[in-house]
């Protein structure tokens, strides 16, 4: 096996933006919402807002109160987690507003 050299971790790291980028442009509009809300209301955590909805699914205490689509939400982050863990990113860094 070869060493890996800067110029092919840089190769690398652009083929993930690409991919980051390419993925969020087609990410629906409850997604990227979600994806803002991680960033500015759960410190670019999923798993605060993932336990808050189940939370309130079981009705217990939660800390945000989001739309009545709580499963639908649900499904959302477990892909966008997927994707992430996936590219080793943080959608975060890619959406700044919900357009």
């Amino acid at each position: 096996m070869g060493k890996t050299t800067e110029k092919d971790g840089k190769k690398a790291e652009a083929k993930r933006d690409k991919e980051a980028v390419e993925y969020v442009k087609g990410l629906s509009a409850e997604h990227k919402m979600l994806i803002v809300l991680k960033k500015q209301l759960y410190g670019g955590k999923w798993e605060p807002m993932y336990q808050d909805l189940k939370n309130r699914l079981a009705g217990q205490p939660y800390i945000f109160k989001l739309a009545s689509r709580i499963n639908e939400d649900i499904e959302r982050i477990d892909q966008m987690r997927q994707f992430e863990k996936q590219k080793n990113i943080d959608l975060c860094d890619y959406v700044d507003s919900i357009e």
